[in-house]
């Protein structure tokens, strides 16, 4: 049962980690928390859509591990999926800030 969500465990454990620096850093959700929804939801939108794209093409699949839960939004596509694009976005969108930040002062 346990390795079944160590992916989503770790995915899971990275968000609340990533949270934690937005907000003692001041970031993305912690100053603005609409632009940052939107920031990180519209490229999510996007990402599966690509996805979605990719598995009616027949070139993604969900192949068999022990480290997914098994649970899966629509075919071929693991609820880990999810998780993991909204970190991408969530990672990306706190590092544009903070390089912003260090760029920006002269």
């Amino acid at each position: 049962m346990f390795a079944s969500a160590l992916y989503l465990s770790g995915l899971v454990f990275s968000i609340v980690g990533t949270g934690l620096l937005d907000w003692r850093f001041k970031l993305a959700f912690s100053q603005n928390t609409k632009a940052a929804l939107l920031t990180t939801l519209i490229p999510l939108i996007f990402f599966l859509l690509w996805d979605g794209a990719g598995i009616a093409l027949g070139i993604f699949f969900r192949g068999p591990s022990a480290h997914l839960t098994g649970l899966v939004v629509a075919p071929e596509l693991p609820i880990e999926e999810l998780f993991f694009l909204f970190l991408l976005n969530y990672t990306s969108l706190n590092l544009f800030i903070v390089f912003k930040r260090i760029w920006g002062k002269k």
